[in-house]
């Protein structure tokens, strides 16, 4: 029978799923919605990371924190190279995509629910934390990252 704390952990562990879900969803409409390919690797003043790089960094980001830490992946991370990486074509981007959702996704079904109650295996900001918020605070900085990427891409496509 199910106990109210593991019916929790399978709220959560659904709702991360989902969240997730949608998200990734998003960034690949905001990659596939650029007029060109030049756009997505343009900068103007003031904007500091091209669509392109917030892309990269963003894919980046989930196969280190959710793939290699979670799902043990063996991905190794550039950080460096997710911002100054230029002009990887839109198909191979939406590849990357549908590869880490693939991995979020097979990560997060692979959890047991006791599991997100356990200890993250790295520390970050220098606070030990449960994998649960982890994941959450990782849904977070996709949206943070999402919401640059498509100011982005409606400045930089205007006729």
């Amino acid at each position: 029978m199910a106990t109210p704390e593991t019916k929790t952990n399978d709220v959560m562990k659904s709702t991360l799923s989902n969240a997730y879900s949608m998200k990734l969803g998003d960034l690949r409409r905001e990659i596939e919605a650029y007029e060109n390919d030049e756009n997505i690797w343009k900068v103007a003043d003031g904007i500091i990371n091209s669509g392109g790089n917030l892309c990269l960094h963003l894919i980046g980001n989930l196969n280190h924190f959710v793939g290699a830490m979670l799902g043990k992946t063996g991905y190794v991370r550039d950080r460096d190279l997710e911002f100054s990486d230029k002009g990887v074509s839109r198909k191979e981007l939406l590849r990357r995509i549908d590869e880490v959702t693939g991995i979020v996704q097979s990560t997060i079904a692979g959890m047991s629910t006791e599991e997100f109650t356990k200890d993250y295996p790295e520390v970050l900001f220098e606070k030990q934390m449960d994998k649960a918020t982890v994941l959450a605070y990782m849904s977070g900085h996709l949206s943070y990252h999402l919401g640059q990427l498509n100011y982005h891409r409606r400045l930089l496509d205007r006729k």
